[in-house]
């Protein structure tokens, strides 16, 4: 199917769109660095929230999720699945905390939670670490998925797909700011969701499957459609080898370990990133709360399945990669791998009009993506390193000029690297392993006193250090072998870190208990102090165990919604409706108790 003057006025309309939003939004994002990086903190919770899932829409994440189906079935999404439980525990733990802060960056906040010259280092060294490097890592692979897409449905060479794709994202992100980021996604979030449910209409629709139940049935896919990986068993009864690896990598591993102990972006345990620019953005606490609890409800019970039924289809239509190679001989077989089948599903099925407005869709996930990352990778480099260790005195105008240069030239740097890569779960595998280790920590520095400066960076160096190890080196280890082993390398050097480093200065960590309140048993003689002091007042302290609470019933009205969709969808009717009561009644007990205890009133 070739594109049609309506499929290209699609494209070129959003084009027009995205820099009219740009043009709008610029004349207010360049008053001052918190109006281009935080849109002036009065944003409501919906529009946050629309970003936060417009953001994560990305452009490589269907082709990850095709990756994975096509590897290792529905079973194997668990691998990113299980970053839920770090999404709630942000929801009803440190959205409120991170509001409070008041900081313009989450970086920023390293000088306000610890003292001396290893809390500056720390703040500068994360900046760049973050900010550049691991930024321009994350975009690299979503412009991978551009080259991909680019590459089959529109015939470009590679680099032709990074200048294109680009262009119109850097513009209306250097102009607009997070405001014009913000109103793009709004757009953004419902042309995205109406491109993956479209493609996944008119893949069922392919004359080899037709239905549902023909789709569900045909031996490509009959063996890909369990929701939870379970153990196979050879001739002799013994476990296949298989299958068990792959029930530790893709569940007990995410489950147990990866979601709690695993920096990764827009899923960072204790909240970060462009997430917490998100939070800091809004209106106030309750705002905040409620953005990242509707984000988290749209990109885990919402969207998986357009993309999962896509992705099984690509099996019956593009049995294997030969299938593939022989449907798009012009693309550079270097990237074919399973990836590549989402696009070239959608090249195979979709009509006239309707390609374009997935295509469009598809533009709208990129730039959405990229734009807040830029937004937010910039932001570290005006307020985290230039205004503070070069120019501290640098005016408004200065700060929003140098955030667009560092917009420019980090978009550069991520389109050259993304040539380098091969394919999408390739960049999620390294950007797993890399962030192995330093969850615990981010989540336990709001509670625990002990932890400093000198804890983040060793935390940092080991796990970086581990990552690069295990890609150099081939030491025979399966992918979760090498994750068991970087977590606990790296939990063990930053808590011994920490017991034998010096503590943070006294007035720091009361300063930050006045600020932030927290709460907890590991505040508990910093709060005595307080105390006799008579300067904080306790009543606003997060209450733990009613915030553990609720992110469970958060979990299970989530995990129930999306797990539910897929029963009825397979026709377990049985077991779809007892999921269904499931997600009903933890939704009701989730309201009673957060409601109860005032986590959703007006601040």
């Amino acid at each position: 199917m070739e594109l049609s003057t309506l499929d290209y006025g699609f494209v070129i309309g959003f084009f027009l769109l995205a820099l009219m939003i740009g043009f709008y939004s610029a004349r207010q994002a360049g008053k001052n660095s918190a109006s281009f990086f935080l849109s002036g903190r009065h944003m409501p919770w919906w529009l946050l929230g629309m970003s936060m899932v417009a953001t994560t829409f990305s452009t490589d994440t269907p082709n990850l999720v095709t990756d994975i189906v096509r590897k290792n079935g529905v079973a194997g999404n668990w691998v990113w699945w299980a970053f839920l439980l770090t999404g709630m525990l942000t929801v009803f733990l440190y959205a409120k905390l991170w509001r409070r802060s008041g900081v313009l960056t989450d970086i920023e906040f390293y000088e306000l939670r610890y003292s001396g010259r290893s809390a500056a280092f720390l703040r500068g060294f994360r900046a760049i670490y973050l900010g550049v490097f691991f930024n321009i890592m994350i975009m690299a692979s979503v412009s991978l998925a551009a080259i991909k897409i680019g590459g089959v449905m529109l015939g470009l060479a590679p680099w032709e797909c990074i200048v294109y794709a680009s262009a119109v994202t850097v513009c209306f992100s250097t102009m607009g700011g997070l405001t014009g980021v913000l109103l793009t996604d709004f757009f953004l979030f419902f042309i995205a969701l109406i491109g993956a449910f479209a493609a996944a209409f008119f893949a069922i629709g392919h004359v080899d499957i037709g239905s549902l139940s023909t789709l569900f049935s045909h031996p490509n896919v009959a063996g890909k459609l369990d929701l939870v990986p379970h153990l196979e068993y050879a001739g002799d009864g013994s476990v296949t080898p298989e299958s068990l690896n792959l029930l530790i990598s893709v569940l007990i591993m995410p489950i147990a370990v990866q979601w709690w102990s695993v920096w990764y972006p827009g899923a960072e345990p204790g909240g970060g990133g462009y997430l917490a620019q998100r939070m800091l953005a809004a209106k106030n606490e309750s705002h905040a709360t409620a953005a990242v609890l509707f984000f988290n409800a749209a990109h885990y019970a919402l969207r998986p399945w357009p993309w999962i039924i896509v992705a099984l289809c690509s099996l019956i239509v593009f049995p294997d990669l030969e299938s593939i190679r022989q449907a798009f001989p012009d693309v550079n077989p270097e990237i074919i791998d399973d990836d590549l089948a989402y696009p070239a599903m959608l090249k195979a099925i979709l009509p006239s009009g309707w390609l374009g407005l997935v295509l469009a869709s598809l533009a709208a996930a990129y730039m959405s993506t990229i734009s807040t990352h830029l937004n937010w990778g910039s932001s570290y480099v005006v307020n985290d390193v230039y205004k503070r260790f070069i120019k501290p005195d640098a005016t408004d105008r200065q700060q929003v000029l140098i955030g667009r240069v560092s917009t420019i030239a980090m978009m550069v740097a991520a389109g050259f690297l993304a040539l380098q890569l091969s394919n999408a779960l390739q960049a999620f595998s390294i950007l797993l392993q890399i962030g192995a280790g330093t969850g615990l920590l981010f989540i336990l520095r709001w509670f625990w006193w002990r932890i400093n400066a000198v804890s983040e960076l060793v935390a940092m160096v080991v796990s970086f250090v581990v990552a690069v190890g295990f890609q150099l080196g081939d030491f025979g280890f399966e992918s979760w072998q090498e994750l068991l082993i970087g977590v606990s390398l790296t939990t063990v050097a930053w808590v011994s870190a920490t017991l034998i480093s010096t503590p943070t200065d006294s007035a720091v960590l009361k300063d930050f208990c006045v600020k932030i309140n927290p709460g907890g048993p590991g505040w508990r003689h910093v709060y005595a102090e307080l105390a006799a002091e008579n300067r904080i007042a306790q009543d606003t302290a997060i209450h733990i165990p009613s915030a553990i609470l609720c992110m469970v019933l958060g979990c299970a009205a989530v995990y129930g919604a999306l797990f539910a969709t897929g029963l009825w969808m397979y026709g377990e009717t049985t077991n779809a409706s007892i999921l269904t009561v499931v997600t009903a009644l933890s939704i009701v007990g989730l309201m009673v108790i957060w409601q109860r205890n005032g986590r959703l009133q007006e601040s």
